[in-house]
């Protein structure tokens, strides 16, 4: 049964009968089915189901990274649906935090220096940028090793680097694609609890889609999908 959570703060995503529909060779894929969920602000919620039931397209989709087949979504009030590419590429620039599995770094930069990048595109003054991408680095005790690029760090180390890119701007919110999934427990731990230091002291919304037993422990709200459909929405608050 889906027990639907009881938010005291506003709505700043609203997903209204979300569908989305691929071709895989002459089958076609229904990732999400008339999906309808939102999302309250400073919520720290986990996306949970086995694979193939849409929490990686539902990320897509609210990251404006995709379009949905049919269906609508509002942030802040805005459809981003409707928006065009350059919009879409602005909207995400200055709402939304990013943090793949696949970590995404650019490869000829250092961790600073991806650290920093959003900051530098926000035209974030630079004493700004060095206090803010300095102090996460050293939280995730990447300190000393700030001028090495992606090949010189470890899985670990390029998920943190991640990781501070995607909170240094202090987005509205930020949407992570299996965060931990590269992590030993200790670097899991660690970085669940300056996310959710992040989550209680700034306002901002983290969307986990996880497999990561931490995660969903540590999650206030936990949203169970199962082939494209919502099953269970719980809150623990």
């Amino acid at each position: 049964m889906i027990r639907h959570a009881k938010h005291e703060v506003d709505m700043p995503i609203v997903a209204s009968g979300l569908t989305r529909e691929y071709r895989q060779g002459e089958v076609v894929v229904h990732a999400l089915r008339g999906l309808d969920i939102s999302f309250g602000a400073a919520e720290f919620t986990a996306l949970v189901g086995p694979s193939g039931s849409g929490k990686s397209t539902l990320l897509n989709l609210l990251g404006c990274l995709d379009s949905p087949t049919s269906g609508s979504i509002q942030i802040s009030g805005r459809d981003v649906v409707g928006m065009s590419r350059s919009e879409a590429a602005e909207f995400r620039l200055q709402h939304i935090g990013f943090v793949f599995q696949a970590y995404n770094l650019i490869p000829v930069l250092t961790a600073y220096e991806n650290a920093e990048y959003t900051l530098l595109l926000r035209g974030v003054p630079k004493p700004e940028r060095m206090e803010r991408v300095t102090a996460l680095l050293e939280r995730v005790g990447l300190a000393d090793m700030m001028h090495r690029r992606p090949h010189e760090l470890s899985g670990g180390q390029q998920q943190r680097v991640a990781v501070v890119r995607a909170i240094a701007a202090r987005p509205t919110f930020v949407l992570a694609d299996e965060p931990t999934a590269n992590l030993d427990s200790q670097t899991s731990a660690e970085l669940l609890d300056l996310m959710y230091e992040l989550n209680a002291e700034n306002g901002v919304t983290f969307l986990f889609a996880s497999h990561d037993p931490l995660v969903v422990q540590r999650a206030s709200r936990v949203v169970r999908l199962l082939d494209g459909k919502m099953v269970d929405d719980e809150s623990r608050t």
